[in-house]
């Protein structure tokens, strides 16, 4: 079985359980400042996870593209990935752990879907602790469906807990794993017991309860199901491979690393290496890139996170004797790969080869200044009678510079230097725990970021974005938002500076249709029914065949200011919103620009 026939089986599955099928979101989360990527299926569906109705339903199901980067030092590995899909299905307030785990448990070991023996499949549940029960229901579930109790392993909240934040909604889950090692498992043999031989596959979360504090748990009124099932490690298993590279997922982007290299994939580890973490990468920048939403490299947030795999990519180019620039030519697989699954590779083409060239050209320079600056850092090395370069030298440089530890060591070598490796490994694990601490403190952030004050900048990017088209015209079209319950920032499309006019004259118009306050209505209503009522749908997905439209000042002749597909949350009337005043207007990208505004005041939101 494919990846592309897994990712069409798992959606008909569950549109034969009555979900709806809905499309992926961007890569980019739209006004959520918790994370910079979509690292789940359900970042899209927040706003409905907490209650918001989904016009599509009760039941959902879609495919995911999701990037995470906490551990980005593991890619190179058999199964770890930056970039990767997943599959997902979603009960809102509808069924909860009975139909979830049978519905789990068919589309796995059923002939007529995935077929998988149902020797080779263990769960975990939670073991329980102070705060909650043991999850004595999912494993009673489990065994129902036949899985045997030396298969079921009980595991604390470490790895079987999912929580929004240190409060709000939150409960036990249950994790389904694949047998990767020789034979059958052995009796007792579960990832409790022995857990390097149990891949895991999917992941069903049951936010069961809403946490008041550290100690108090009570039962939300309406339980939610949550659920992802990795695409690629899924397909692995499939087809008895036993790397996710060796699947056709990555095997035509390997190729075109061995024309461009020289080197055949399988004959030499630390060199394969170099190819896994240029295919993961490559892929990871080529989506990136490619998003409808789609960032440059930059020095910050996500665009530092698309240099940073970028150069990585490069640097191991370069240890395959990649010597010319090549990113470029690797997305031409990628694109082919995927371009059924996700047109808007093929939609941004040029975009994507162009912006990979630039900064591979970049970084090339970039290497040429490490090289420099070590030259300048020689003097002072040359003091130490050890000839010892420290790992936190070695490290700045590479932080820094992007220079790899092994230029570090061959050009030390030929001073008579050695490099302090373990130091620059203590120095890069104390990096990577920072990061993997902002990492994980942003990703728990998705459902507790939804503040009224989020609300207030929601509705108000809707006015800015008609302020802006009233004043420059309609080449203006929203490029991506970003709120926190400090500050909005949007972007839009834009040739040329604002003019210190145009900027108060928008400002100006938000404002005005503030002090009149508009009421924000909302109905559901076909894609094709909202934007023949000239609703803007830019970033529009296809929630089944309804959508969520909302529209800003409808009066009596049905006269509206804004009128937008968009999934909320939204202001009830436009006084609540407050004060609206523009920072900053500056250069986002090429033909793109970016506001940055506060709000202050305003009414309170009703029922907040």
């Amino acid at each position: 079985m494919t990846a592309n026939e897994l990712r069409s089986k798992y959606i008909e599955f569950f549109k034969s359980k009555n979900h709806v099928e809905i499309s992926g979101q961007s890569l980019i989360p739209e006004n959520d400042p918790s994370v910079l990527f979509t690292t789940a299926g359900m970042h899209p569906l927040v706003p409905y996870l907490l209650g918001e109705k989904h016009p599509a339903g009760t039941r959902l199901t879609d495919y995911q593209k999701c990037v995470r980067t906490g551990d980005i030092d593991e890619v190179g590995d058999p199964s770890h990935l930056t970039c990767f899909e997943m599959l997902g299905n979603w009960s809102l307030g509808d069924y909860f752990k009975k139909e979830s785990i049978a519905y789990s448990y068919e589309f796995l070991t059923s002939p007529k879907w995935l077929g998988l023996d149902p020797k080779k499949l263990s769960v975990t549940v939670f073991a329980g602790d102070e705060s909650a029960p043991r999850d004595e229901e999912a494993a009673s579930y489990w065994k129902e469906n036949g899985m045997p109790e030396d298969k079921i392993a009980y595991l604390p909240a470490s790895d079987n807990w999912w929580a929004a934040g240190p409060t709000g909604p939150c409960g036990p889950d249950t994790e389904i794993f694949y047998w990767v090692g020789e034979g059958l498992p052995p009796e007792g043999s579960n990832k409790g017991t022995d857990s390097k031989n149990w891949l895991e596959i999917w992941n069903n979360v049951f936010m069961q309860f809403n946490r008041i504090d550290e100690k108090t748990l009570e039962k939300l009124p309406k339980q939610n199901v949550d659920t992802g099932m990795g695409l690629e490690r899924t397909n692995c298993i499939l087809q008895g491979k036993t790397s996710v590279y060796l699947t056709e997922v990555f095997q035509p982007i390997i190729k075109a690393i061995e024309a461009l290299s020289g080197y055949t994939y399988g004959t030499d580890e630390e060199k394969d290496r170099s190819v896994r973490i240029i295919a993961d990468h490559e892929r990871a920048a080529v989506f990136i890139i490619g998003d409808p939403k789609g960032i440059s490299p930059s020095n910050v947030g996500a665009g530092y996170v698309l240099r940073r795999l970028i150069r990585r990519a490069v640097r191991h180019g370069m240890k395959l004797g990649i010597e010319k620039a090549f990113l470029a030519e690797v997305a031409g697989a990628v694109i082919d790969n995927f371009k059924c699954a996700y047109p808007e590779l093929e939609t941004n083409r040029e975009k994507i080869c162009r912006e990979l060239t630039a900064e591979e050209d970049k970084f090339r320079i970039t290497l040429k200044k490490g090289e420099a600056e070590f030259q300048k850092l020689l003097p002072n090395l040359m003091k130490n009678p050890k000839k010892i370069i420290s790992g936190k030298v070695a490290y700045n440089l590479y932080e820094t510079y992007g220079f790899p530890l092994e230029l570090t060591q061959e050009l030390g070598a030929e001073n008579g230097f050695t490099v302090d490796t373990d130091g620059f490994k203590e120095a890069e694990r104390k990096h990577q725990e920072a990061s993997k601490s902002a990492d994980a403190g942003q990703a728990k952030g998705g459902l507790a970021e939804q503040s009224d004050v989020a609300t207030k900048y929601h509705t108000a990017t809707h006015l800015l974005q008609q302020a802006l088209i009233n004043v420059l015209g309609d080449q203006v079209a929203q490029k991506g938002s970003n709120i926190n319950n400090e500050r909005m920032r949007f972007d839009f499309t834009f040739d040329r500076p604002m003019t210190k006019e145009e900027i108060q004259k928008v400002e100006d118009i938000v404002n005005e249709k503030i002090k009149e306050d508009l009421p924000v209505t909302m109905e559901i209503k076909t894609l094709e029914e909202a934007k023949a009522e000239g609703a803007r749908a830019l970033f529009a997905s296809k929630y089944g065949e309804q959508v969520k439209v909302y529209t800003v000042g409808r009066d009596v002749k049905n006269d509206w200011f804004s009128k937008e597909v968009c999934g909320g949350p939204h202001v009830q009337h436009t006084a609540q919103i407050g004060d609206f005043k523009i920072q900053k207007e500056q250069s986002s990208s090429a033909g793109v620009r970016r506001i940055r505004a506060v709000i202050s005041g305003g009414l309170p939101l009703e029922n907040s």
